[in-house]
């Protein structure tokens, strides 16, 4: 493929800006059926890969919650604040979810 010298320069500062290869600038920018960059993608998979263990801690908290009790027969007074973090975490999920659209 040619370029002009004015494209293959525009190219090599996108492809630096986004910390990629100039051959990987094109291949992405072509198969793609978004207009994210790269580091648009990977801020996307950083955000849901935060949310995934963020969810991760709270499910083990509301299962320690629950095992207390299960033991105690008694409602622990943290759990309505741990469903209260579960929802807000779902509340993050969803708006994550909206960017991607």
């Amino acid at each position: 493929m040619w370029v002009t010298a004015e494209e293959d320069a525009a190219l090599m500062a996108r492809a630096a800006r986004e910390r990629v290869t100039v051959p990987n600038l094109l291949v992405s920018s072509a198969l793609s059926e978004s207009s994210d960059s790269p580091t648009e993608r990977r801020a996307i998979a950083a955000e849901l890969m935060a949310l995934h263990n963020l969810l991760a801690r709270s499910s083990n908290n509301i299962n320690q919650l629950a095992r207390q009790a299960n033991a105690t027969g008694d409602f622990p007074v943290e759990a309505s604040q741990a469903l209260k973090h579960i929802r807000t975490v779902a509340m993050r999920i969803d708006d994550a979810i909206d960017g991607l659209m």
